[in-house]
């Protein structure tokens, strides 16, 4: 029994030993985030809390305080005009993720950005293993952690926004796919529904992939088990959300911040006009990086990539420059995708010398971490 004990004990400490650089690469360049945050806040008479609360944040931390009902008081759509069923266009993970850690005695604000870190650092791991599915060498891996931590908007993976929670649940969703493990794929990709609307393309890989391995293989009964779970966080949101308001979500969205459906016309307008005229910076910048990011999605695709990466990758890039009505969001929304996207950049850069990879990430990340703070001190409107 002391001889298992002990190598057991010897087995979990290799683990963490080898899951230690890539979660302190990312703790790293996150503390270098909002450490530039920090400055462009102090410059701009800005309160770093505040600026890692706002927008979005504001919407979960009422959520969180008041319930839906309750926050829907002092809630207004689009036009300025009272609202009470604006809140439900927030998904309710998040919001009660943040109050189960504030029972631990701390503020709802603090609590939030304790489930933003938690999250970010659990998704590394999966940002690991899925590189490791299209490049095995492990410097690949850790300069797609960097590449990702100081991406454009990578801000917001340590503000109170979704962004760091999603992108864990989604990226052990395709972990779960990509090995086989259905019951995680099924359980993190309800979770992911019941987090953002955006897990509608996590649903339809892992549901096409699940049944197809229920019709082939063996292990039978959990990928069945794990495509029926799957579509239960979003449908029973959206469920919910009719049942308590008698609007659709849909419908929410429409009159709270005119956002629907548009096949992708009001981007392309917003590129073509950041590109042709004078505008602001964040909007040249987040048109390029919305370019940028359905430039690396056919890339992706031409690779030998697994088709549920190229699939979520391009997914994402549909779904993020589809809808119109808030384009100015596009760079966000896109972030949850990013770990998939810059797969290509990470295995190209490990082809380089160490040096070369190392000053290219760095400038990359340096930018990326300078456009999150530009975003959210100079730029004046919602990100």
């Amino acid at each position: 029994m002391t001889h298992i004990g002990s190598r057991s004990a010897n087995t979990a400490a290799a683990r963490i030993r080898r899951a230690a650089p890539p979660v302190l690469v990312y703790l790293a360049l996150r503390l270098v985030g909002v450490a530039v945050l920090a400055a462009m806040s102090a410059v701009h008479d800005a309160s770093l809390f505040d600026r890692m609360t706002a927008w979005d944040g504001q919407w979960y931390l009422g959520i969180a305080e008041h319930g839906y009902a309750g926050h829907g008081e002092f809630s207004l759509d689009i036009d300025g005009e009272p609202y009470p069923d604006a809140p439900y266009a927030f998904f309710p993970m998040y919001p009660a993720a943040m109050s189960i850690v504030a029972t631990f005695g701390i503020s709802l604000d603090a609590a939030g950005l304790v489930v933003s870190t938690l999250a970010g650092v659990a998704a590394v791991p999966a940002v690991m293993r899925i590189a490791g599915h299209v490049d095995p060498r492990r410097r690949v891996g850790l300069l797609l952690v960097a590449l990702w931590a100081g991406a454009p908007m990578s801000g917001v993976l340590s503000m109170v926004y979704t962004e760091a929670t999603f992108t864990a649940l989604a990226l052990w969703a395709l972990v779960g796919v990509l090995e086989r493990r259905w019951l995680l794929a099924g359980g993190c990709t309800l979770a992911a529904g019941l987090t953002r609307s955006s897990a509608a393309v996590l649903i339809v890989i892992v549901v096409v992939a699940a049944l197809h391995a229920a019709w082939t293989r063996r292990d039978r009964w959990r990928a069945a088990a794990g495509a029926m779970l799957a579509p239960l966080g979003l449908l029973g949101w959206w469920l919910a959300v009719y049942l308590a308001t008698g609007h659709t979500w849909q419908e929410i969205q429409l009159r709270g911040w005119g956002v629907s459906w548009d096949w992708g016309v009001d981007t392309l307008d917003w590129i073509t006009g950041a590109f042709g005229g004078e505008v602001h910076p964040y909007d040249l910048i987040g048109a390029a990086v919305t370019v940028g990011a359905a430039v690396l999605a056919a890339v992706l695709a031409a690779r030998p990539a697994p088709w549920p990466l190229t699939a979520f990758a391009a997914g994402s890039v549909v779904l993020a420059a589809g809808s119109g009505g808030l384009v100015i969001s596009t760079p966000r929304l896109l972030l949850v995708a990013v770990p998939v996207l810059l797969l290509p950049v990470a295995a190209g850069l490990a082809d380089r010398r160490t040096g070369t990879a190392l000053v290219v990430t760095g400038v990359a990340a340096a930018a990326g971490c300078w456009f999150s703070a530009y975003a959210l001190t100079v730029w004046p409107y919602a990100i």
